[in-house]
């Protein structure tokens, strides 16, 4: 019997987000939604945002990238998201530093994927976050997810 080592959920503090989300698709299908470049900028970002295909790079392997730019629908605003993959397993666990403007580490983010029979639960812990920042962030991961919520309703696949 082979025991594979699998990183644990860290404390959760009050500065942390910590979601929990089931999707109706099995795990090498959600997993896509977050490693396909396509895929992924057709569902990351709160409604009112949207992500610019050409700006996702996403190099999977530790020292890689998960790199996005959202752009605000009305105001036309650039947010970059700049994450260095520093954990992962196909289809279990993503792991990323995100960096702010000034290129240190702002936040960690880290999913988790399990299978939940035929469908799949999503973990995320992310942090550390101002109050106001916590609750944006909550907000803007819960509106993303009812995004592929609605792509796999509509039977859309993430290849």
């Amino acid at each position: 019997m082979t025991i594979e080592h699998r990183p644990a959920v860290p404390d959760v503090t009050d500065s942390d987000l910590f979601l929990s989300r089931t999707f109706d698709a099995p795990r090498e299908a959600v997993w896509r939604y977050f490693v396909d470049p396509a895929a992924l900028a057709l569902w990351f970002g709160p409604r009112g945002v949207h992500v610019d295909p050409a700006s996702v790079v996403v190099d999977l392997r530790e020292g890689g990238r998960w790199d996005l730019d959202m752009i605000d629908d009305a105001s036309g605003d650039r947010y970059p998201l700049r994450c260095r993959i520093t954990a992962f397993r196909p289809e279990e666990y993503l792991e990323g530093a995100m960096t702010g403007a000034d290129g240190a580490i702002a936040v960690t983010l880290r999913l988790w994927f399990h299978d939940h029979g035929e469908r799949t639960r999503l973990t995320l812990h992310q942090g550390p976050f101002t109050a106001e920042q916590l609750t944006q962030t909550g907000s803007g991961w819960t509106e993303s997810f009812e995004k592929i919520d609605a792509a796999l309703a509509a039977g859309e696949d993430a290849r």
